[in-house]
């Protein structure tokens, strides 16, 4: 895994790290047992402080997500993967189609950044997660 940087995002670079990670085992890229980068590793290749990688690692620790190993390395401990974000699902696929439909309208980054914000606004409301028990409801079709 290599982890990408933004220093002009405004996002602390341990959250990075952090958001990075979880990107990975949510599309299973990462899996348990997989072992992360040291945090040697992980400084020569960004050139942050060792500090924060030890401090993105612990959060992931904490959230039961990897574990230390003494002197041999941090491990994936779970999985966030769900079927139909792994690549060659259906509805990978059909995102893939979307982006090159929306390259080929010559929609920026920024112009696809806002449609699909405003999408999650819509079907996925902040709070409103069908998979936790007591989130809030939502509405699948709110324009049908």
């Amino acid at each position: 895994m290599t982890f990408r940087i933004e220093r002009r995002s405004g996002v602390a670079a341990y959250q990075q790290i952090v958001r990075q990670t979880k990107q990975a085992l949510r599309l299973g890229q990462l899996a348990p047992g997989d072992k992360l980068p040291s945090a040697a590793e992980v400084v020569a290749a960004t050139a942050i402080n060792p500090n924060t990688v030890l401090k993105a690692y612990r959060e992931l620790e904490n959230e039961g997500l990897v574990e230390a190993r003494q002197g041999v390395g941090t491990f994936v401990r779970r999985s966030l993967a769900q079927p139909g974000a792994a690549a060659g699902s259906p509805l990978h696929e059909s995102l893939h189609a979307w982006m090159a439909a929306a390259r080929g309208a010559d929609l920026g980054r920024e112009d696809v950044a806002a449609l699909l914000s405003a999408a999650l606004d819509t079907y996925f409301p902040t709070g409103a997660d069908p998979r936790v028990p007591g989130a809030e409801t939502y509405d699948a079709h709110p324009h049908g």
